[in-house]
């Protein structure tokens, strides 16, 4: 683990119509549904129990709507201000982007056997998409320009890399990692990384 890093409490965005549809977001976007807004407001909720008097502490976001609007939600009970980063962004999947795992596969069968030899590397197979280096890059950016611990409203793969980064973890270490809507990982330099689920 690492001890570098300061404190951070990662949460992805709340379930959206995509995700509910089984499409391939990456850069693109759609709105949370009911169940993605109330998954917001819970995390809210755990987030006030355990960092409501906090001072040291800063929120930022992904400028993605579906991150953007599970932040706003999620730190309405605190008050404070969330700031967007850029860098929070979810992997480009490039050509796949928008399409189910159906279409992926009658279009591009060579490239989208998915999770056969390597779920990870599936990943970052699409034509125009991002590389696994470019989504470390951006996650080393990010760590190395934080100054003190942070909530950050991001992805479901981005946050696996980002936690990955933080805890100094392989590939392979990286792909055991948690995931998941509705919770939050707290990434702590006394315990490591832990899910907050309630």
């Amino acid at each position: 683990m690492s001890t570098t890093y300061p404190e951070l409490f990662v949460i992805r965005h709340g379930q959206t119509l995509w995700n509910v549809e089984g499409r391939h977001q990456g850069r693109l976007d759609s709105r949370l549904t009911a169940t993605g807004t109330e998954q917001a407001r819970r995390m809210g909720t755990m987030l006030l129990k355990r960092v409501k008097d906090r001072r040291d502490m800063t929120a930022v976001t992904s400028p993605q709507g579906r991150a953007h609007s599970t932040a706003q939600i999620a730190m309405a009970p605190l008050g404070w201000p969330v700031t967007v980063d850029d860098r929070l962004c979810e992997t480009s999947f490039g050509a796949w982007e928008g399409l189910t795992l159906d279409e992926i596969r009658q279009n591009w069968p060579q490239q989208a056997t998915f999770g056969e030899d390597n779920p990870l590397e599936w990943n970052f197979k699409s034509p125009g998409g991002e590389s696994l280096t470019d989504l470390q890059s951006r996650a080393d950016s990010f760590l190395g320009d934080l100054t003190g611990p942070a909530i950050v409203f991001t992805h479901g793969i981005f946050s696996r890399v980002l936690r990955a980064r933080w805890l100094g973890l392989t590939d392979e270490g990286m792909l055991a990692l948690p995931g998941g809507q509705g919770v939050i990982f707290h990434l702590c330099p006394d315990h490591g990384h832990q899910l907050i689920e309630k």
